[in-house]
């Protein structure tokens, strides 16, 4: 069956790769995201999935040039999810 491999949730992209690379805290990316350092914090830390909000917040604040198209973190997501609903379908 296709995946056998969970695609990584988009927040922990943002945890191990993202804010590292940039030298950022989850205090200062939420600031320059314009959104609750909970909010971020629970993303990052897998608990809530990016919304079709977020996705485009994240593509303003790192530019398309950049990575941060807003289609790519939503598509991460649904990659994610489904992954997640194939499994529970199949246990």
């Amino acid at each position: 069956m296709g995946i056998q491999y969970s695609p990584p949730h988009p927040g922990s992209i943002l945890r191990e790769d993202i804010l590292p690379e940039l030298g950022l805290s989850v205090t200062e990316a939420a600031r320059q995201l314009g959104v609750a350092r909970v909010t971020l914090s629970r993303l990052i830390h897998e608990q809530t999935g990016i919304t079709p909000e977020m996705a485009l917040k994240i593509e303003q604040w790192l530019g398309t040039e950049n990575g941060g198209r807003a289609e790519i973190w939503a598509g991460m997501q649904l990659d994610h999810d489904l992954w997640k609903a194939r499994r529970r379908w199949v246990a």
